[in-house]
């Protein structure tokens, strides 16, 4: 196995918070959060006070008592033993193997509907193929070089959101709302728009993400519960305003989930040649957003299942770091590898990039669910067999208030797992079902061949 290298501590608190945002304030959130409807702003509030704020605090406290390397990885493994943690580990990081392909797919879906209209769908599969391997070699670079890819893409996504919100207020005050805003229609309903409400919650995750890179950060300690706080105030303000500007401008029968971003800025800016040029200005900052949402994903999630790899929990490949840098090339290599393998197979059997983006979103959103039902479990069970352990910070409340916070997380996430295998008034989704369950049998297998090879080692 390939000997591990000292890390560069490099990540500071602002690198912490712009991380964050980069991971969990998505703009293909945006427009699937929004084609729930004027509810959606409920679930934006509702969520954001039983999930959002209880996950934020649980993240805090585990980022900061126990800062390792690999993150959500080492306090499963802590809290229930390697094979467990080797389990959380292999579905987040094969969600991000299938979730970036689905992200590649909306920046190509969006890069057509600006310089390219009427792109053939193999010509998107091309570029999503392409930014693929380009995300790779961003995670062999050290993270004093590659943090500058998520930094500045949650800068360029705070600029956006503003800039649509800004851009709603203005279409307003002119041409009204183009969904009624009232008491009555924001009030959620139990149609089929249902299967929205879940991308809502994914929308929601990330907090642990920059935990991965512990050994890399000056003062986990201090800056990580500061980080999350910081980071998740500005997060849910920016969503909850941001889709009241989609719904502001498209009714709701007419957002696309591909193009519906550019379809907003269109409609609020367009009417001029400088407001052209501003569309097209946003929009090209808002296809670098993409990639930096790919690149900090699988900056993180590479971490994580290099970490379980040197440690026998997953196949010694994963665990093959760079000589001199000490980044994760086997598991950033093998990732690009499967994002190519789905997008072509996912490419081949879609008829569209919005079915494309879905089918890939919806299998990769139940394996991505599945590791935090674990850290959360892990977190309560550390509260309990690890009592005297230094706390920086903790979640507030006590015992009492540990628990609620847990509970109130899992509930959600249970609701949405069964959300995205099964939709209201349309069925089960077999495809996603069956691609859950062949992931983790392969996981399964996976994990026992690697802890077989660390025993006769």
């Amino acid at each position: 196995m390939t000997a591990t290298v000292p890390h560069v501590k490099t990540l500071r608190q602002r690198d912490l918070v712009l991380f964050t945002v980069s991971a969990i304030l998505l703009l293909d959130t945006l427009t699937a959060a929004a084609s729930v409807g004027t509810p959606a702003l409920f679930w934006w509030l509702f969520l954001g006070l039983v999930f959002f704020l209880p996950f934020a605090f649980i993240s805090a406290e585990m980022g900061c008592s126990y800062p390792e390397q690999g993150g959500i990885y080492a306090w499963i493994r802590d809290a229930f033993g390697g094979r467990w943690a080797s389990r959380a580990t292999w579905c987040y990081w094969v969600n991000t193997a299938v979730w970036l392909p689905a992200i590649f797919i909306l920046f190509a879906g969006i890069f057509a509907q600006l310089f390219a209209p009427g792109l053939a769908l193999h010509w998107q599969i091309l570029i999503g193929l392409g930014l693929t391997w380009l995300a790779v070699a961003v995670n062999i670079v050290t993270l004093e070089v590659g943090k500058w890819i998520p930094n500045l893409g949650a800068i360029l996504k705070v600029l956006i959101f503003l800039t649509i919100i800004i851009g709603a207020l203005v279409h307003v005050r002119a041409h009204g709302m183009a969904n009624p805003l009232t008491l009555a229609s924001i009030t959620p309903d139990w149609s089929s728009s249902l299967q929205y409400i879940p991308a809502i919650i994914y929308g929601m995750l990330g907090f642990e993400l920059v935990s991965a890179g512990s050994a890399e950060m000056r003062n986990p300690a201090r800056d990580v519960p500061r980080a999350i706080l910081i980071s998740g105030s500005l997060i849910l303000l920016l969503y909850t305003g941001g889709t009241l500007a989609v719904l502001a401008a498209i009714p709701t029968a007419d957002i696309n989930l591909v193009e519906g971003l550019v379809d907003t800025l269109r409609l609020f800016f367009a009417g001029s040649p400088a407001g052209s040029l501003l569309v097209t200005v946003l929009g090209v900052c808002a296809l670098y957003t993409f990639f930096s949402n790919g690149v900090t994903w699988a900056l993180g999630c590479n971490r994580a299942a290099a970490e379980a790899a040197l440690e026998g929990e997953l196949p010694r490949v994963f665990a093959v770091e760079h000589p001199t840098l000490g980044t994760p090339v086997g598991a950033a290599v093998l990732m690009g590898a499967v994002s190519s393998t789905v997008l072509i197979l996912y490419g081949w059997l879609s008829v569209s990039n919005e079915d494309l983006f879905w089918a890939l979103f919806a299998f990769s959103a139940v394996i991505f669910l599945l590791p935090y039902l674990g850290m959360l479990l892990a977190f309560l069970r550390l509260r309990e067999t690890d009592p005297g352990h230094a706390r920086p910070w903790r979640v507030p409340g006590g015992a009492a208030g540990a628990a609620i916070c847990t509970w109130l997380c899992l509930l959600v996430l249970v609701l949405a797992i069964a959300l995205f295998l099964y939709t209201p008034e349309v069925g089960v989704e077999w495809a996603v079902l069956a691609g859950v369950v062949v992931t983790l049998l392969l996981g399964e297998a996976v994990i026992r061949r690697a802890e077989k090879h660390r025993r006769l080692a």
